[in-house]
């Protein structure tokens, strides 16, 4: 361990413990050099190893790949875009957002125009109803009407893309109708687009469940239609990240649209004839990246805005309008069914449309979708759209010297008669059309309405998500590696693997919240609750897949298993009394026989952390399993800013974890004087009147009117609290004499008093933000102790913590934030947080998209506050040539940085009102909120300065590492009480070597057997390389991190088991990319993805 050495003098360990300032603690100095010195102990094993490399910054190889600049530049890069558009909102005639379109008639004289009419149906799954209503009222009668109408004439089609409405369905029909729908599969009338379980937002969802929901719904299409897409279909999310793309190209389709883009830059595409264009990845260095995309130009996908840019014209061509109905046309001119004696006039005027549409494309192929959101749900619908269509079709295609074809086609039906005109191999790019990168964030559909709400609408909700993530990815693995132990030894007979019935409902609850209407927080109430009910009923789940499959590979006699449903051998760490609670800690109750706790690292490296257990003595031991004793550190567990709860203490003990392994504590009630270490505890009142809580075991020093500035320390950094506001000021490295500015303060947005104000989508602040006074002076607490020390901040509507963990390695190296947020009596008000520093970031910021790659940002000042929001899934960072300040996330949250050397959070927002998107409610259901953060301050090393212009950016290896940390927190569960381990229990080490710190075991994902319920004997690994930024300082930083070029061995990775069988896939496994090989070594370039199928055992 780098940063270790070993001394006989007292001195070093007075050093390595925290310096407490001008306090008596009850154990003398000599009592932490007894904790620091076991935990030397503990280390050291890793010091001698010679085998180990240390980690220097020295990945010469790996680190030309952030150098970046081997690929030509793109012609369309979206930072250069935005910057040079001018956002003006010009009036553009009857296409509002546009300009007026001409042709001459001649222009289709060499080659007709070919229409594709593309009837659709947007099903959300859950929005204005839940997804059972939405099912049994509308879903259901849109797909049964679907199979007889589509049946009625061969040249229909119709195009589906939603399957965890499909499979519910499915699941619904007789055997005749679903031979029926696979002959409509199969001859091309119905195409399933996409194929993942939703339409997901990109925003706000994390690549795991991006992925794991294209896969869900991929592995379904195949096993029950034996379809594999081939289009992507994404007509209404929020805006689009380019993850999406390079997800897709991976899963092998060739070809992709997408609609809800800034009006300004539809224009400007428009324009210049670049609304199709190939969509590579920034890092891409050929094109092995691009996929074919469409962009849709006008203001939505409804059928006024789809057949050309008159919309008071286009409506008149939505038979579902025709006059009698429910719905009619706001331009106030209704459709006329199409007759004998109409035809000729009613196609004359529809061509001019789609001759208009068509100018602004480089083919003579032309898309127009029909339909809009839970469209054709009754047969009459059905009749009136494709009755009067084929009319006006017949019509126009009986006439030659009219140039054109029309017919009805699904998405795929358009992409191949563009690739056949163009003259290209499907997927290919065509002559002429231009390569595009980065994303599409900011939008905005009309003048300066943003859709940058949506980025942190319902927090509460967007924390559990990534919590249930966080566990499905535990479970996964840790069953799949049981599993796959039972079957070698002959023991799956006695094994849960019932289980895979849960894992298959939490993949699908996980899937179906990544909806662009669930995660985004943009949903009625009602609904809200319904996902909210589903996440946590699979988080329950979840936590006993992983508890059975604990239990089997912690025994270290296997002979001794026994499961038994009604007695668990383990209990859970926290449960949640409801789905909108905050969870609450297991109490581990001490008596005269040792507990056991059984610790679980989903991480795929070894780590060193604090694990924090509740106990009910202060009087506690805790050894190692094989009886070390190890120092803890004990604290008093509060209630309230100055309330202790009775009866429940903290011990927070060091701990090294195998990777993705279990290890095993014991916890004996009794005292061991030197290493059972007190914290202590100093209350500033500021003044308040308030009594505070005593206790033997723990000094208070209560301080009723000090204001002083203070500081806490560890190996690695002093950080300084104002001693008023008790928030972060400042840190200084301990190898510096400069302390670094890191301003903390709290702000409060309003919204505008005129007619739009922010709701659940949008952000329409009143002004610039205000700082929040609080009604009175904070009450803050001190804990100080020899493995973690904070500083928590007690507000009327924040508690803010910050903590520092004295432990060698990725814990030590950043400060662990937390913000619990409750503004329920709050009234058009949003709440954030902000970070001001003395960094000279230049206008310039990077956020994460999806968890997946970094994307560089510019404030731009021609635009509104709001413009300037991006979405943060895990990260945002400035920096400057001599550091870089980043902020990981365990939520995803709006960010923004409005001034240099700045990073703000909107952390919650409640909001009185709709904001007219169709919602048609407010944000007033807060929640008590806990948003959690790690803050990493970085140093460049010299000759690393950061190039200028740049469009890639990528984290540090530490920064990846310290993301993951946050994100997959080990679990703690305590043996059952009356469980007695009996021949005892081992940890279980899964790994027979270390991945690779640029590796991330993504998922190690158990395939369905063909009997639903049950597993096969295969399984998908997930792999992903990380790209990572050399130049951030990385010796000395105890962490042991090596890289390998790329390569792994995956045929001695995991131990005691065999890979039988492997094959590389595509991404959601469709494909096989090679054939099946005995060879077990694999290569990743940086960045990619890719997925195996293999046989564990």
């Amino acid at each position: 361990m780098l940063g270790f050495r070993w001394c006989p003098s007292l001195q070093v360990c007075v050093e390595a413990r925290m310096k407490l300032k001008k306090q008596v603690t009850v154990c003398g100095a000599a009592i932490f050099c007894v904790a620091v010195f076991s935990l030397y102990l503990m280390l050291d094993r890793v010091q001698r190893d010679p085998t180990r490399h240390q980690n220097g910054g020295n990945f010469p190889r790996d680190c030309q790949f952030a150098l970046g600049g081997q690929g030509q530049k793109p012609d369309l890069q979206m930072l250069a875009v935005s910057e040079q558009l001018p956002y003006d909102n010009m009036d553009g005639g009857v296409w509002k957002q546009g300009f007026d379109i001409s042709y001459s008639p001649h222009d289709w004289d060499a080659e007709d125009l070919q229409v594709f009419v593309a009837p659709h149906s947007h099903n959300d799954p859950g929005w204005i109803k839940t997804f059972d209503k939405y099912y049994t009222e509308q879903t259901q009668h849109i797909l049964n009407s679907m199979v007889s109408k589509l049946q009625e004439d061969p040249r229909r089609r119709f195009l589906w893309a939603e399957v965890s409405f499909f499979a519910k369905w499915w699941d619904n029909i007789s055997a005749q109708k679903r031979a029926a729908v696979r002959r409509l599969v199969g001859n091309g009338q119905l195409e399933i687009a996409t194929g993942g379980w939703v339409m997901p937002d990109e925003a706000n969802s994390h690549y795991f469940a991006l992925i794991d929901q294209l896969i869900e719904g991929h592995q379904w299409l195949e096993r029950n239609l034996g379809v594999t897409p081939r289009s992507g279909w994404a007509v209404d999310p929020f805006g689009y990240s380019s993850t999406m793309p390079y997800l897709l190209r991976r899963a092998n389709l060739t070809s992709m649209l997408i609609q809800r883009v800034h009006y300004a830059i539809k224009k400007h595409f428009a324009a210049t004839h670049s609304l199709e264009f190939m969509w590579r990845q920034t890092w891409d260095p050929d094109s092995s990246t691009d996929i074919f995309c469409h962009m849709m130009p006008f203001y939505s996908y409804d059928v006024p805005h789809t057949c050309g840019p008159d919309p008071k014209i286009c409506c008149q061509f939505d038979f579902k309008r025709l006059p009698g109905g429910r719905i009619n046309c706001p331009w106030k001119v209704p459709p006329r069914a199409i007759t004998e004696a109409n035809v000729a006039e009613r196609a004359a005027l529809l061509l001019d449309q789609y001759r208009k549409k068509s100018r602004l494309f480089r083919s003579n192929v032309l898309l127009v979708p029909l339909g809009d959101d839970f469209r054709y749900d009754k047969p009459q619908e059905w009749d009136a759209q494709f009755l009067n269509y084929q009319r006006l079709f017949d019509f126009l295609n009986s006439k030659p010297d009219l140039h054109v074809q029309a017919q009805f086609g699904t998405l795929s039906d358009y992409f191949d008669a563009l690739y056949k005109r163009t003259g290209v191999e499907p997927g290919a790019r065509p002559p002429g059309f231009p390569v595009l990168s980065g994303d599409f964030f900011s939008y905005a559909d009309r003048e300066d309405h943003y859709w940058t709400g949506y980025y942190t609408s319902r927090p509460f909700y967007k924390s559990l998500d990534r919590v249930l993530e966080a566990h499905l990815r535990g479970a996964e693995i840790l069953y799949s590696l049981a599993v796959a132990h039972t079957r070698r030894s002959g023991t799956a007979s006695q094994y849960p693997l019932s289980d895979f019935a849960l894992l298959l409902e939490a993949r699908r609850s996980l899937g179906l919240f990544q909806h662009h209407d669930a995660i985004t927080g943009t949903a009625k109430e009602a609904v809200v609750v319904d996902y909210g009910v589903r996440l946590l009923r699979s988080l329950v789940s979840l936590k006993q897949v992983i508890i059975n499959a604990a239990h089997y590979l912690v025994l270290g006699d296997k002979e001794t298993y026994h499961f038994d449903p009604e007695a668990p051998f383990l209990q859970m760490d926290d449960t949640r009394l409801n789905h909108d609670a905050l969870p609450e800690r297991t109490v581990i109750q001490l008596g005269t026989s040792p507990r056991y706790v059984v610790l679980f690292n989903p991480l795929e490296q070894e780590r060193l952390s604090i694990v924090s257990l509740l106990v009910s003595s202060p009087r506690v031991r805790v050894l190692s399993e094989d009886g070390q004793p190890l120092a803890v550190q004990v604290s008093a567990h509060w209630s309230s800013a100055t309330d202790m709860a009775p009866d429940i203490y903290q011990v927070s003990v060091p701990v090294r974890l195998p990777a993705l392994g279990l290890s095993v504590l014991q916890l004996h009630q009794g005292l061991d004087g030197h290493r059972t270490l007190p914290s202590s505890v100093r209350i500033y009142l500021h003044g308040r009147h308030l009594s505070v809580s005593r206790h033997e075991a723990f000094p208070v020093r209560v301080v009723d009117s000090g204001t002083a500035d203070f500081a806490l320390s560890n190996r690695y950094m002093q950080v300084w609290f104002s001693g008023l506001t008790g928030l972060l000021k400042s840190i200084r490295r301990v190898d510096e004499e400069q302390e670094q500015r890191v301003d903390m303060e709290f702000l409060i947005y309003g919204t505008r008093t005129s007619k739009d104000k922010s709701g659940a989508y949008l952000f329409l602040p009143d002004s610039d933000a205000k700082p929040y006074v609080p009604k009175d002076p904070p009450v803050l607490r001190v804990t100080e102790g020899p493995f973690f020390s904070e500083v928590i901040a007690y507000y009327e509507h924040v508690h803010q913590v910050v903590r520092l963990y004295n432990l060698p390695g990725v814990e030590g190296l950043s400060l662990d934030l937390s913000s619990l947020v409750d503004i329920r009596d709050y009234v058009n008000k949003e709440v954030a947080l902000r970070l001001r520093t003395n960094i000279d970031s230049q206008g310039t910021f990077f956020t994460d998209l999806n968890g997946f790659q970094v994307q560089p940002r510019r404030y731009l000042k021609k635009l509104p506050l709001q413009a300037n929001f991006y979405p943060m899934p895990v990260m945002v960072y400035i920096q400057d040539t001599q550091n870089r300040l980043t902020l990981h996330t365990a939520q995803a949250l709006g960010v923004s940085s409005l001034g240099d050397g700045q990073l703000e959070v909107i952390l919650d927002r409640r909001l009185m009102q709709d904001d007219n998107r169709g919602l048609g409610q407010g944000l007033k259901d807060n929640k008590r909120t806990c948003n959690r953060f790690r803050l990493l301050l970085e140093r460049r090393t010299a000759g690393n300065e950061v190039p200028d212009g740049r469009s890639t950016s990528y984290p540090s290896l530490l920064s990846h590492l310290t993301s993951m940390y946050l994100n997959t927190p080990a679990l703690a569960l305590p043996v059952a009480k009356g469980q007695l381990p009996g021949p005892g229990l081992r940890s279980f080490h899964p790994l027979a070597s270390s991945l690779p710190c640029d590796f991330h075991l993504l998922n190690l994902r158990t395939l369905q057997a063909e009997d639903d319920a049950l597993p096969s004997a295969e399984t998908a690994l997930l792999l992903h390389r990380k790209g990572f930024d050399c130049g951030l300082e990385a010796k000395n930083l105890g962490f042991n991190c090596t890289t390998s070029q790329g390569k792994v061995a995956l045929g001695s990775l995991f131990s005691g088991l065999d890979v039988g069988f492997l094959q590389p896939t595509s991404l959601t496994l469709l494909f096989p990319l090679a054939a099946p090989s005995n060879s077990t070594d694999v290569y990743l370039e940086p960045m990619e993805i890719a997925t195996f199928r293999l046989r564990l055992g």
